[in-house]
């Protein structure tokens, strides 16, 4: 099992454009995006072990990644860019997978919207475009991390009745993408439990006992490979305190890809004051926040 995965993840795509320029109000620009992935890649990739970015910026960013710190880009056309009605990824139109050696990139990322109740003939489809991209993942020497996100065909996320059912959702997905034949290096997975429910930090639908015990079940389901854990759009504390209950479960997992859970606050930082105060936010709070989700680890 690897150790020391501290990523950034700001692969936010036409969401984070439409927030930029929302801040920035009449001092938005074409290039907003671009500034704003920049800043964040060249201020805490020297303190990241990587740092994701979006297939559509990916190309201009490259050159901007400090030593030290690893190439990864997302294999999707936007992450807000699905097939509505299956929740399919839409894969992106300017890179193609044997691109990444010819750029230097390490890492591919691909996710998918993943309900283990859906219909099998969905699920398989979602199965082999997963199985699809291992493979060449695997011809073309890419470490292949893959995120499988969970939903239920019926009950919607943030009450009660997804927050009883969300630990073995996040289980049974990790369980599937474990398998031999897609071919994953890593799993990028969700926290198991929704805090919200748990006793401690919100209406104790879960104890702490049973919260410790679905971290240990979603990922003994990865089956020895290696895991870590995404922050989802919670708050930095929330995600923070995820990491230090993985932990206190003796879970075995390499680290953490946290985006927005750091970096959210920056686009009004960016919108009010410009790239000046963004770096000066992020070398700042940002490096700050990063270091605190490197010492929950242990």
């Amino acid at each position: 099992m690897q150790s020391g995965f501290h990523g950034v993840a700001v692969d936010a795509g036409s969401g984070l454009a439409a927030s930029l320029r929302e801040a920035r109000g009449a001092d938005a620009r074409d290039d907003d995006l671009l500034t704003f992935k920049r800043a964040v890649l060249e201020t805490l990739g020297p303190h990241a072990s990587t740092v994701l970015v979006d297939a559509t910026c990916g190309p201009d960013l490259i050159d901007h990644y400090p030593a030290g710190c690893a190439r990864m880009v997302a294999f999707e056309a936007d992450v807000y860019h699905i097939s509505d009605e299956d929740r399919i990824t839409v894969l992106p139109d300017n890179l193609n997978v044997d691109d990444y050696p010819k750029l230097g990139i390490s890492l591919l990322k691909f996710f998918m919207y993943y309900a283990p109740d859906d219909a099998p003939d969905l699920n398989a489809r979602k199965h082999d475009l997963v199985a699809d991209i291992g493979a060449r993942c695997k011809a073309a020497g890419v470490q292949f991390l893959m995120e499988p996100l969970v939903y239920h065909p019926t009950i919607k996320a943030g009450n009660e009745a997804y927050a009883r059912i969300k630990p073995d959702l996040v289980r049974r997905a990790t369980a599937v993408f474990a398998e031999p034949r897609f071919q994953a290096d890593v799993l990028k997975v969700e926290i198991p439990v929704d805090l919200s429910f748990v006793e401690g930090f919100g209406a104790p639908v879960m104890s702490r006992p049973e919260a410790l015990d679905a971290f240990q079940a979603a990922a003994a389901a990865a089956n020895g490979i290696d895991l870590v854990y995404l922050s989802a759009g919670v708050t930095f504390e929330r995600f923070e305190a995820s990491l230090a209950m993985a932990r206190e479960a003796g879970v075995s997992f390499s680290g953490f890809m946290c985006g927005r859970a750091i970096w959210s606050d920056a686009v009004d930082v960016f919108g009010k004051g410009g790239e000046d105060a963004l770096r000066a936010w992020l070398t700042d709070t940002g490096t700050d926040r990063l270091a605190r989700l490197i010492a929950a680890l242990g």
